[in-house]
């Protein structure tokens, strides 16, 4: 079976590794143009282009996928590339375009979604984050035949996987890449022998995983320990946690809720030792154990408190008034 690639960040990478080390042939590979990146801001190519690159597989870059769009000549290429790689089917992966009408028509078979949620829970950008944020006890990964709406086409396969009180967005990241690339591999081989299921997504259950804005790294002290906990967890390694006093910024990074039935006022720092930097929340609360000042590096609270002082007593800001 001959399989067209769309996909750009490390999640996607995984994916196409393990379809090439399966033995599907892939003639093509669409991923999002080169970035800055790093202290140098040097144009840097996606894990996905770098692993397409890496075993000598063409790459497109396209701007845009509309061919009335405002890159025209970009989706025209594309759709060139498209029609010469003459595949089967097209594997999508955190891509990061949306795909007209054409792009879902060409290929025989479709085109198919790695989706880290158990649809229709978590449509959208974020789903791994959002999850965490929500409290959820469980997460998967659904392979999903693409229709033109977002995220809203029919189930193929779908595997759950437990959400561990300590699963940041990075490590619960890995894990659903690794079961992303072993379903969509188990999926083309269905598909190949005609059998691979196609079930309607319930109307029931419909949540939006909103892309992860800077803006919401700022804690609110309000909050329970507990939902601080989870969206630093949710928040790690972007954009992390961040609070303030006087005009020093601090990114938080993590952190373990405690039980606390004081009335401190939340934000208030209850104490400041090697064990970590413990706040005052809306309920309960939340002990700080890897800290980081602004332009310096990640400390464990011991480190941090060596060369920043955060005084018993004194008022982090709230989100209100960061």
């Amino acid at each position: 079976m001959r399989v067209i690639f769309a996909g750009t960040p490390e999640f996607a990478r995984v994916a196409l590794q393990q379809l090439l080390q399966a033995g599907f042939e892939v003639p093509l590979v669409l991923t999002q143009p080169d970035r800055p990146a790093g202290r140098g801001m040097k144009l840097q190519a996606s894990p996905v282009k770098q692993c397409a690159l890496e075993h000598g597989i063409r790459v497109e870059q396209p701007r845009s996928l509309r061919l009335d769009g405002k890159y025209p000549e970009d989706a025209a290429a594309a759709r060139q590339a498209l029609l010469d790689a003459k595949a089967d089917v097209m594997v999508v992966a955190a891509y990061g375009l949306i795909l007209p009408q054409w792009v879902l028509d060409l290929p025989a078979k479709g085109c198919l979604n790695i989706h880290a949620s158990i649809l229709p829970r978590w449509r959208g950008a974020a789903p791994i984050h959002r999850a965490i944020e929500a409290g959820d006890a469980e997460t998967g990964v659904t392979i999903m035949q693409m229709d033109i709406g977002l995220d809203t086409g029919d189930m193929c396969l779908m595997e759950r996987l437990p959400i561990a009180d300590t699963d940041t967005t990075a490590s619960l990241h890995d894990k659903l890449a690794d079961l992303g690339g072993r379903l969509i591999v188990e999926a083309l081989e269905m598909s190949a022998c005609g059998g691979l299921p196609r079930t309607p997504q319930p109307e029931a259950g419909v949540t939006y995983a909103h892309k992860i804005e800077k803006a919401e790294s700022w804690m609110d002290w309000q909050l329970s320990a507990v939902e601080l906990d989870r969206r630093l967890r949710a928040f790690n390694p972007f954009p992390g946690g961040a609070t303030q006093l006087g005009e020093e910024v601090i990114k938080l990074w993590t952190a373990t809720p405690e039980a606390y039935a004081g009335t401190a006022q939340p934000g208030t720092v209850l104490a400041a030792d090697a064990d970590g930097v413990l706040v005052a929340c809306g309920e309960g609360a939340l002990r700080l154990t890897l800290l980081q000042r602004a332009g310096g590096k990640r400390l464990p609270a011991a480190d941090f408190l060596r060369g920043f002082a955060l005084p018993v007593g004194s008022v982090l800001s709230t989100a209100e008034n960061a």
